[in-house]
């Protein structure tokens, strides 16, 4: 079998290094999205160039979806799944909270995750049924795994906001509703990052509404190779609608925290 890991992670090592090498003291908006706070810089396109001119040098009948690209075709079955820059606003101010994320998908599901959050110098990756790992330079450090037997009341929770005033009018209301009933919540700015985090133990669990596929598609794996569970309300898969992890019963209690607080209503 293709070893979509080990090119994923030698790609993302690449684009990692590029946009280090190449980040300005002030990089430039070049175009904004949904908002005026939604923002592209030139490197996020370029960090996607690069990662689509490797791609399709070493699988040129495989797909691409990325996020500044959109879905580009193929025959082979397989499908990459591309978020560049993840945490574009934290590049774009210089804070170390982003990533690059690629995952492999075939035939609809995703078997390998890699988001190298390249400010720490980590990598983590993960293949479907085989765990997920954490490198550091290279090497690999831990085989991760999510906290698990945390009530509600003891988990430190992240999660996000969007781009919308209306939206994050809502998320705000929702936010103050959750805080009293958990440890206590951060916000980093990347929901690869995030997820990252659940695998690893940082967080305990994670909830946001917007994501993107591109956002979670890798580290989505990674944490559930990890253990923790990775979904949406009512049982529906992880979706833009709204995406939750965490270790099995924390997910359940967050859950059904949430559903009453009717998050979807902006």
């Amino acid at each position: 079998m293709t070893d979509f890991v080990g090119l994923a992670e030698e790609i993302a090592r690449e684009a990692g290094e590029m946009l280090l090498a190449k980040r300005p003291a002030n990089p430039e908006v070049v175009q904004t999205k949904s908002s005026p706070t939604d923002v592209v810089t030139a490197l996020d396109r370029a960090s996607e160039e690069l990662i689509r001119a490797r791609i399709m040098s070493a699988r040129p009948e495989d797909r691409v979806l990325g996020e500044e690209g959109g879905d580009t075709p193929g025959s082979s079955g397989v499908r990459w799944i591309v978020d560049p820059i993840d945490g574009t606003v934290n590049f774009l101010y210089g804070l170390p909270d982003w990533a690059v994320s690629i995952a492999v998908e075939v035939d609809g599901r995703i078997v390998a995750g890699v988001v190298n959050a390249v400010p720490r110098g980590e990598m983590f990756t993960a293949a479907l049924g085989s765990g997920a790992v954490l490198k550091k330079d290279g090497l690999a450090v831990e085989r991760l795994r999510c906290n698990s037997g945390v009530p509600l009341g003891q988990a430190l929770v992240g999660t996000g906001f969007g781009y919308a005033s209306g939206r994050r009018a809502v998320q705000g209301e929702v936010v103050a509703a959750v805080l009293p009933r958990v440890r206590d919540i951060r916000r980093g700015g990347s929901c690869a990052l995030d997820l990252c985090s659940v695998a690893s133990g940082r967080l305990d669990a994670y909830y946001e509404r917007g994501v993107n596929y591109w956002d979670w598609a890798a580290a989505g794996l990674i944490a559930g190779e990890a253990g923790a569970r990775i979904g949406g309300l009512h049982g529906t898969a992880p979706n833009s609608e709204l995406t939750l992890c965490a270790s099995p019963g924390l997910f359940e209690e967050l859950h059904d925290l949430l559903v009453p607080l009717d998050p979807l209503r902006d």
